[in-house]
């Protein structure tokens, strides 16, 4: 019988949820016992500095780098990633093999039950500098304050020390939690990559390369990889409130639309695409550097 894959994780019950997923549909594309495929949970440095925002302490970086060691040490056979969270620049080393279908992008207020429902001047939780931008782009009156934590420490902090939050809708699936309202993606475009998870693997292994494609899910690999070649064309840093969402029509065709926003959110500069990803795999990175052309002063000093 084949070893059983090690599947590395970080620890968070979010993270988990979604290892549990990946290692489940593993399970039944290719026939394996339910538990066939192994959990090996690595606590990151994302994980361990909660004291201070993560584009402070090295971003996006901080989510993937102990795991990306496990993984190139041979110590797990793949990892499983939000895609949001990973930069949009990976190791040589490392491939992208397989995303599962992607859930709900849209992000949920938690606290009342709009934005614009919530009172003159109150103060509203978010460590992403996309959603304080959009926030306050829509209403300038609000307050924003970095919070971190697991999604239930967030939670809990709704009533206490801050009037609201703002989650991700598939991350409060996953937890089988109701609560929020969800914002649609007109009023809020979401980050690039939000509610889709991947798994990634050796770039060498090519058995594994083969076990993970019998999961990936193509109309969401061939979104998530647009919004990903957006994001890397227009560079910035976690510090650069950015919003991407691509969207796979019928046909295979793509509706991208993208954002790029100044701190506070009173600039912005957006625009779309409709293309076929096959014959014109530039038009992410041509509608990025439209958008950077476009940008006021304010915004393309974020993106340098």
């Amino acid at each position: 019988m084949q070893r059983p894959p090690i599947l590395g994780t970080r620890g968070s019950p979010l993270a988990l949820a979604q290892a549990r997923m990946v290692a489940a549909a593993l399970e039944q594309a290719h026939g394996w016992e339910p538990g066939f495929v192994q959990l090996r949970t690595v606590r990151t440095s994302g994980d361990r500095i909660q004291d201070r925002p993560l584009a402070e302490v090295g971003g996006k970086y901080l989510w993937t780098k102990e795991l990306d060691q496990h993984l190139i040490a041979g110590e797990t056979d793949f990892s499983v990633h939000s895609m949001k969270d990973v930069e949009s620049v990976r190791p040589a080393e490392l491939h992208l093999a397989a995303m599962l279908p992607r859930a709900d992008v849209r992000d949920r207020v938690v606290g009342a039950s709009s934005i614009n429902d919530l009172s003159q001047g109150a103060l509203v939780g978010t460590s992403s500098p996309r959603r304080a931008a959009q926030l306050l782009r829509r209403r300038p009156d609000l307050q924003t304050v970095s919070i971190r934590g697991n999604v239930a420490t967030r939670l809990g902090k709704v009533g206490t020390e801050v009037d609201a939050t703002l989650l991700a809708a598939a991350g409060l699936d996953r937890l089988g939690i109701s609560e929020g309202c969800a914002i649609e993606t007109d009023f809020m475009l979401p980050a690039p990559a939000q509610a889709a998870v991947g798994a990634e693997c050796r770039s060498e292994d090519e058995g594994m390369r083969a076990l993970l494609a019998a999961i990936n899910h193509l109309p969401t690999c061939a979104a998530v990889h647009a919004e990903r070649a957006f994001a890397r064309e227009v560079g910035g840093s976690c510090h650069s409130p950015v919003a991407a969402l691509a969207i796979a029509g019928p046909d295979g065709r793509l509706w991208l639309r993208a954002e790029l926003l100044s701190t506070d959110g009173s600039e912005q500069v957006a625009g779309e695409v409709r293309y076929d990803p096959d014959n014109a795999p530039e038009t992410p990175r041509q509608l990025a550097r439209d958008l950077l052309d476009r940008a006021p002063p304010s915004v393309r000093a974020l993106f340098a």
